[in-house]
């Protein structure tokens, strides 16, 4: 059994009403990355609910999630499983150590087939 700290941390981060959740499977019915996930966005946050925070963590699906918003547009109940996605990556991020990409290593992460908003994006988190 994972601690009430962690789950508590994930919500407090995500801002996500996991309660609200009533299991329809709209978010990951909508999902573009669904099949590439192991675990899905309605399975996220039933993970969530019962404290299993630790394999979300560990998950494949922190890196397959585009950030479309799609789980979130289709919500009836405005759950927010993508928030929960977000948190969790924070979380892994944090665990890893502040300034994890120097600004120096860029230049060397630009292609053409890297939007450049990504690499903004894990900037951002990197300095959080």
């Amino acid at each position: 059994m994972h601690s009430n700290h962690t789950k508590n941390e994930l919500l407090a981060i995500s801002g996500a009403d996991i309660d609200r959740c009533m299991k329809c499977g709209r978010c990951s019915a909508s999902c573009p990355s669904h099949q590439a996930m192991d675990i899905r966005p309605h399975q996220f946050v039933s993970y969530a609910a019962d404290g299993r925070v630790d394999a979300l963590l560990e998950c494949n699906s922190l890196w397959q999630c585009l950030s479309c918003f799609a789980c979130i547009q289709r919500c009836p109940r405005d759950v927010k499983p993508a928030q929960l996605i977000e948190a969790a990556r924070l979380m892994v991020i944090r665990q890893q150590g502040e300034n994890y990409i120097d600004p120096d290593e860029i230049p060397g992460l630009l292609n053409n087939d890297v939007p450049q908003q990504l690499l903004v994006s894990a900037f951002r988190k990197y300095r959080k």
